[in-house]
Formats: structure tokens, sequence, C-alpha cells
């Protein structure tokens, strides 16, 4: 049977807030309050982090520190691919989001010729570039990245060349152009958007799933509906980022938001999309302890990682049994 294999990315280089990388461990500790055995079930492969230039002043204030950020990014492409290739399913466990633009860039090195769909369940849209930036934080930006967007129409900053310089790596890591199609793009949860990206996700006529709609639906039509509109991807990755809960059970991130996701919500959510044989790799990120009492937003957060890893396992069995 394929097996899972924990992809443990610690780099918290892209956040605004500090304490991100603390995250999977924090989940370990989680995991081993509750006396689970998960951590000692899968094999992990740690990506190297480049967290000490946090201490270092950033030349790049429009993508802080987007040169370490670009070098830890080639490393978890790298990491990813690898899994991939040998058969097994990256379970991605990063800090801050800026990482999945070189998941999906992994991804897409593995299998070049097959169209890749998104499932982006966060509180916030990602799809800033230093272009448009209100904060230089490039946690805001994986997705302006994997769809090769600049939103120059909304233009409001003015990048020195050497920014230009990595956000052009950035863009074209693993390989050259676009990883992603904007019709390839669906939206869960997102509910704290700046007026540029607003006006990016309407000019590229992204599916945006908003939390009202996901809670008169329910979690099985919702992700029956998302499974249509990706119906012409072969692949799909789903990013889990821990503010999509609403902020009464996500203290331990560095932006919460309210009015988000119940725990129950997140869990069936991730349970229902993940039963999907096209998934191959799950992502959860910006788990953050140091804004936490007593480590809930990581205990949280380590329900939903169960249930979610438990529909994978169903499905990879399913699947062994089926090609008998």
């Amino acid at each position: 049977m394929k097996r899972i294999k924990l992809v443990e990315v610690r780099s918290e280089l892209g956040a605004g807030t500090r304490g991100a990388s603390l995250g999977i461990d924090a989940l370990r500790v989680a995991c081993l309050n509750k006396g689970s055995d998960y951590f000692r079930r899968y094999n992990a492969v740690t990506v190297p982090d480049l967290n000490h230039v946090l201490f270092d002043k950033t030349p790049f204030p429009l993508a802080r520190h987007i040169d370490a950020i670009h070098t830890v990014q080639k490393g978890v492409a790298s990491a990813v691919e690898q899994t991939l290739r040998f058969g097994e399913f990256p379970l991605v466990l990063a800090g801050d989001h800026s990482n999945a633009n070189a998941t999906i860039a992994g991804i897409k090195a593995t299998y070049p010729h097959k169209t890749l769909g998104v499932v982006w369940i966060d509180a916030h849209a990602d799809i800033h570039s230093p272009y448009t930036t209100p904060s230089g934080n490039v946690h805001g930006m994986p997705l302006a990245a994997a769809l090769g967007e600049d939103n120059r129409p909304c233009q409001r900053n003015a990048p020195d060349p050497e920014t230009e310089f990595f956000w052009r790596r950035l863009q074209n890591l693993a390989e050259p152009g676009p990883k992603l199609r904007p019709e390839h793009l669906v939206y869960v949860a997102v509910r704290d958007t700046e007026a540029e990206e607003e006006a990016v996700i309407e000019r590229l006529g992204i599916r945006w799933i908003k939390l009202a709609e996901f809670q008169q639906k329910g979690s099985r039509q919702v992700v029956r509906e998302i499974y249509e509109h990706l119906r012409f991807c072969d692949l799909v990755y789903v990013s889990f980022d821990v503010d999509s809960l609403d902020s009464n059970f996500s203290k331990g991130t560095g932006t919460p938001v309210e009015a988000g996701l119940y725990l129950s919500e997140a869990e069936n959510l991730c349970q229902d999309l993940l039963e999907n044989e096209r998934v191959v790799c799950f992502e959860m990120v910006e788990i953050n302890p140091t804004l936490d009492s007593e480590n809930t937003m990581a205990k949280n957060a380590f329900g939903i990682l169960e249930k979610a890893t438990a529909a994978i396992e169903r499905r990879l069995r399913l699947e062994e049994v089926t090609s008998r």
C-alpha cells in the first residue's frame, strides 16, 4: 500500500508574526498528550529552514527575506517531488503558508503534463505580489507565485530589481511558468481580503466558497461542487491553514480572523475532500503556539490532522484493493 510520508517544514520566513516554526513541535506535544502514536507511525523528512536570517535586517521590504525563502522553497519542492516519485503520499506540515508555492512546484515537477487543482482552505486569499502587498510578508503571496500573477492593474508598490529577480525565481520554481490556472483554484472560508486581492479574484474568475455558502450547503454538497468544478484536473492538492477556523478556536495562529469554520466543519471538510482519489498531497500550516495558552490551537489542529490522515489511509487501502 502507498505510504504517507510527513514532510516537515519549520520555515517561518514568510510570516509577519514570529513563532510558526514551532507549530510542528506543538503538534507533537498535542500528540503525546493525547497518548497517540501518530508521529511514530509515519516516516518524516525535515526540510532545512533558514530561520536564523530573521535576526538579520532584510533588504527586501516588499518581500521580506525573499532570497532565503527562495532557497528554502527549492528544498521543499525537491522533498515533495522525491516523496511523490517514491510512490508515497506527501503530508506537509509547515510553518507559514508561503511554503505552499513550493509544494505546488514539487507536485508539478513530478507530473509536468498533468493538470493540478488546488483547494485553498484559509481565512486569507494569499494572492498578493510584491507589486500589491501591504505588508511585505511573503506568506500573503504563494498563490500569486504559483499562478504567475503580478496583479499589475492594482500595482501600488515599485519593487527594486533584486526583489523582482527573486520573485521571478519563486514564480519559476522547479520549472518555468505558472503551475496553476485560475479556474483550477477553489477558495473555501476565505474572508479577510484586501481590495487588490478582491479585484484579481474577480478578474481571474476564481471560485470562492464563502462561509455562509459552506454552512448553508454543508460539507458533502460543497465537496461535490468543488470536484465538479475541478473535473478537468488530473490531480488535486488540499492546503489547510488553521486560521480558516473561527478565531474562537484559532488564537494560536499569526492572523486569526473571526467568523470562520467550526472544528467539526473543518474535520468534515478535510475528510470529505481527502476521500477523493485525485488528491496527491495535503498540507497543514500556520500553527503558532507562542500566541496560545495551553497549546489549544495545536490540540484542535491535531484532531483535524488525525481525521484527515484517516481519510487518506482509507482511500489508499481502497485503491490497493481495487488495483489487485
